[in-house]
């Protein structure tokens, strides 16, 4: 039988040692996770200017049993196409963005099970609000048409399943995604308190906005919109100071 050279134990730790430190050099070189937030913050405020600029304000009928003789008032703002074309483009960045890096510093992406997750959800979330929409806005006192379920359009389950159905899929779902591909525990808190600003989302009352006015959306999407370009600004921030530290 040949001999055979064996590491010692203590080289054997330097090779683990060494393998460790390579494989978080990989993961720092292809992390961009300022880009997919600061896209879908900006996109985020951007609602706010879409819901300005398509507000609309009509007198209807009131529903049976409200004897308002004047009529109730229908707000609607808000455009079918911004949501989905606008994440749709979000997504369709960030994959070229990472896959550039990929491409300049010589290592993989992470990125292709958050932008597939994005996309598939943004085409769940669309739909979903076609189905509700398909035949306009309902009218005051009408039941909400889910998918086949007629939901009361007023009770506070609703609400949180129309909120659920929204951004909190289209993008909180995936940056849930992305925070476990790139294994970074920061994004994964973000993204709770995210999903948390989404879900139970502040009361209109706190910006003194009232629902009959054009900026009536500015509190839907200032705090979500906020809180994704400062998540921007910190991992930007994080890896410049990485790569000075590294160079």
């Amino acid at each position: 039988m040949a001999d055979t050279a064996l590491p010692s134990s203590g080289s054997a730790r330097e090779v683990l040692a060494d393998l460790g430190e390579l494989t978080r050099k990989v993961r720092a070189a292809q992390r961009g996770t300022w880009v997919p937030l600061l896209l879908m913050g900006l996109l985020t405020l951007g609602g706010i200017l879409v819901g300005r600029l398509t507000f609309r304000a009509e007198t209807v009928p009131c529903p049976p049993g409200d004897a308002a003789p004047e009529g109730c008032t229908l707000i609607s703002q808000g455009s079918p196409l911004y949501w989905p074309l606008g994440l749709g483009l979000a997504y369709t960045v960030t994959a070229l963005f990472y896959a550039r890096r990929a491409r300049r510093r010589g290592v993989g992406t992470p990125v292709v099970p958050y932008v597939v997750t994005g996309i598939a959800l943004v085409t769940l979330a669309g739909a979903t609000a076609y189905w509700s929409l398909r035949h306009g806005m309902p009218k005051p006192g009408a039941p909400l048409d889910l998918w086949g379920l007629r939901l009361d359009a007023d009770s506070g389950t609703t609400r949180f399943v129309q909120r659920l159905a929204g951004n909190a899929t289209a993008v909180g779902l995936p940056l849930l995604v992305l925070a476990r591909v790139e294994r970074s525990a920061a994004l994964l808190l973000l993204t709770a308190a995210y999903l948390a600003v989404e879900l139970v989302p502040p009361s209109t009352g706190w910006a003194g906005i009232p629902a009959t006015s054009p900026w009536s959306s500015m509190p839907h999407f200032a705090v979500p919109g906020a809180l994704l370009l400062l998540g921007a600004l910190g991992f930007a921030l994080a890896e410049r100071s990485a790569r000075r530290t590294a160079s």
